[in-house]
């Protein structure tokens, strides 16, 4: 009664019935879900119409359907890209800013209507970021930022909140070595975060140390988005950045109450091997000539 499959197919017919799917006038603004996600895209920023179609998983004919029925409402206008007159690319008129503005305030008002009817609210908001994480896993996109970026320190608050919760004596960021990320920066090092839909949902740091090698720090991956391979994604990008940086010789340490974490060390091909600093949380330090 009670299969996976089935209650797969129960969730997807209840997610179908709450976003409007099937309604011709999505959130009642006279225009199905389609063209207002396509509308909703260009108003967050996507202008190119090739990556707005990328975002959106759709095909070349529909997007054009789509484009051309905003444009004939007078939402958006279309020009071709300045560099290259094979990409077009997409901006509100502004009829489609005030048009973006009144969905935005629905679709708002809407999830806090709907988080207000719930007791449960913070397990609710796990269950659809674990959910969210899953199906835009192909969608999550690692970019270099600055570390003392919003988008960083939310990442490294998170990842100190999980070591003092993990760890039997606590967590003190300010008895860490470079507790302010600042030489996780070019041309000494790097910062990267991974975003799924603009949220920040992992991060990885690579710190340049000393001219014998360099440091990975600060791996963290939210737990909605653990088991689908981000952490190994994050490392890679960090080691791809320190061969562009020249960098030869990789460290970093670990504390063995992050079982995963060492697991991911040891199948990624670093070595255990001796302490090398002076860092009182750490247990177990690696090592990976590039």
């Amino acid at each position: 009664m009670l299969d996976p499959v089935s209650r797969v197919r129960r969730f997807n017919r209840a997610v179908t019935s709450a976003v409007g799917a099937l309604d011709t006038s999505f959130l009642g603004r006279g225009r199905p879900l389609g063209a207002a996600r396509v509308l909703n895209a260009i108003g967050h920023g996507r202008a190119d119409v090739g990556d707005i179609r990328d975002y959106l998983g759709l095909d070349s004919g529909l997007m054009s359907r789509l484009l051309r029925s905003l444009e004939d409402e007078g939402l958006i206008e279309t020009t071709a890209h300045d560099d290259d007159a094979r990409r077009r690319i997409a901006r509100l008129t502004p009829t489609g800013k005030r048009e973006f503005n009144a969905y935005e305030a629905i679709s708002n008002r809407q999830a806090k209507d709907f988080l207000a009817h719930h007791t449960q609210r913070e397990a609710l908001l796990s269950a659809m970021d674990l959910i969210a994480s899953a199906l835009g896993r192909d969608g999550t996109a690692l970019r270099e930022v600055d570390p003392r970026s919003d988008e960083a320190r939310y990442c490294l608050g998170e990842y100190y909140a999980e070591l003092a919760r993990r760890f039997k004596q606590g967590f003190d960021v300010k008895l860490s070595r470079d507790p302010d990320a600042k030489d996780m920066v070019r041309p000494r090092g790097s910062f990267i975060v991974a975003m799924s839909d603009g949220l920040p949902i992992g991060c990885v740091g690579l710190k340049g140390s000393s001219s014998e090698f360099a440091e990975i720090k600060r791996l963290w991956v939210a737990p909605s988005a653990r088991g689908l391979g981000l952490g190994r994604r994050l490392m890679d990008a960090a080691e791809r950045t320190a061969r562009e940086l020249g960098i030869a010789v990789l460290r970093l340490d670990t504390n063995s109450a992050l079982a995963e974490a060492g697991q991911l060390y040891r199948r990624s091909g670093w070595t255990e091997i001796p302490r090398f600093n002076d860092d009182p949380y750490p247990d177990l330090f690696f090592e990976k000539c590039l």
